[in-house]
């Protein structure tokens, strides 16, 4: 009883102070310990040591922060599209809490103001903002609870950032990035059908590949040579994006066929998860 009361009266005497001003304007609502965001904005690349000897930074409350953000829209969605069947509700659920987008709101919100990290770290090719605003989320459910939590997400994120409806009917035509990326590379990007198949219900089963210069780099199946397609050149994406070996392999090949090499952040041109949105699949 008494620390809440003594946790009022001095929220009552900093309310017109720094941090808790700054705060107010971004969550809105003043918070009961500033000391918890100050961490949130702090990468791993400027962690700083505790008085006893851990070091601190906002990964452990990112790590929070995504499985309530994760909840949370979950909730939303689920109450939002009454009728819609578990798998439309996952793959819209990843659409929005993909990295890009995140980082995209992230900044949206101010972030890249607030966020600290060394001088050294290229902001612009990994996604610290959008991982600072898991870690945002981690804190004020820290700190005001669940249902606090959600009402931020819900009037600060959702209502002011993402159209649902909208955000639901745009697919990701992976396909057709992974083209558009090979042609400006001078790479070339083959689609080949592996085999075709029945399941146990009777249905056709597509299985491709995808080759970049003749080396098979994703295999997709789908019940349409088109799904199969797109997850393919989605599987090849994740490859091309993170596998630091292969993107020398990719880069050596290059260099020897056109005299230039590929530098690491045309790779990050990719699309990462579902940050390439269309009205339809390629045809």
């Amino acid at each position: 009883m008494f620390t809440r009361l003594y946790k009022k009266i001095r929220l009552l005497k900093n309310k017109g102070k720094e941090p808790y001003l700054s705060l107010y304007k971004l969550l809105g609502f003043y918070p009961n310990d500033p000391g918890i965001y100050e961490q949130a904005f702090l990468h791993k690349s400027s962690s700083i040591e505790a008085g006893d000897g851990r070091w601190l930074n906002n990964e452990r409350l990112e790590f929070l922060g995504d499985a309530i953000l994760d909840a949370i829209i979950a909730d939303i969605l689920y109450k939002h599209f009454q009728n819609r069947r578990e798998g439309f509700l996952t793959n819209t659920r990843s659409k929005i809490v993909q990295r890009e987008n995140l980082n995209h709101i992230a900044i949206k919100l101010g972030l890249q103001k607030m966020v600290i990290y060394s001088a050294k770290l290229n902001s612009h090719n990994n996604h610290l903002y959008g991982n600072a605003l898991e870690a945002l989320i981690g804190a004020v459910y820290l700190d005001q609870g669940y249902r606090k939590c959600y009402q931020f997400v819900e009037e600060v994120i959702i209502r002011k950032y993402i159209n649902l409806d909208q955000i639901a009917k745009k697919e990701v035509n992976f396909k057709s990035s992974l083209i558009e990326w090979s042609q400006k590379n001078k790479l070339e990007i083959t689609f080949e059908l592996i085999e075709s198949f029945m399941d146990n219900d009777g249905n056709p089963v597509f299985q491709t590949g995808v080759l970049l210069l003749d080396n098979q780099i994703g295999v997709g199946i789908g019940y349409s040579k088109k799904e199969s397609q797109q997850n393919a050149a989605k599987m090849a994406i994740k490859k091309l994006r993170t596998d630091k070996e292969f993107q020398q392999i990719v880069s050596d090949l290059k260099k020897k066929r056109h005299g230039e090499t590929t530098k690491e952040e045309e790779f990050q041109e990719l699309p990462d998860e579902t940050v390439v949105e269309t009205e339809s699949f390629e045809k």
